[in-house]
């Protein structure tokens, strides 16, 4: 751990003010300070957020995902038994794409209507998308 450490004193210097004034600021909890043996010690992200200084942080990894409701009407049990098959078997095996890809499906056989639910990153979700309507007769 390299955290940049100063004293109350250089704190006072660096801040325009009285050692005296820096420890009541410690003691009241206004700046945030380790005790080591009889001296007070500020870390330098500490000192930032005292005088409104965010600190630089690494930029968060950027995730977009993706999600679809696909309903496919006028299928069987038997019909969408199979659509749901190969569906899966292109998420569970090997594939081309980025990041996770889930897939929920429901059919229900008085209304002869298959619901596919489809989360993941744009072009995967894509990828499957364009499988569904190849699978299900629909490739427009």
């Amino acid at each position: 751990m390299s955290a940049e450490l100063y004293s109350v004193e250089q704190v006072a210097e660096k801040l325009g003010l009285h050692v005296r004034t820096v420890r009541n600021y410690v003691r009241d909890g206004r700046l945030k300070a380790v005790r080591i043996g009889k001296q007070y010690r500020i870390a330098r992200e500490d000192l930032d957020e005292l005088v409104g200084q965010s600190p630089a942080r690494p930029p968060l990894p950027r995730y977009v995902e993706v999600s679809s409701v696909v309903r496919v009407d006028g299928i069987s049990a038997r019909d969408a038994d199979r659509v749901v098959s190969l569906l899966m078997a292109m998420v569970n095996g090997p594939r081309d794409g980025d990041g996770p890809l889930r897939v929920e499906t429901m059919h229900d056989p008085e209304r002869f209507s298959l619901k596919i639910i489809v989360l993941g990153s744009p072009d995967t979700t894509s990828e499957l998308l364009k499988a569904v309507g190849l699978i299900t007769g629909e490739d427009g």
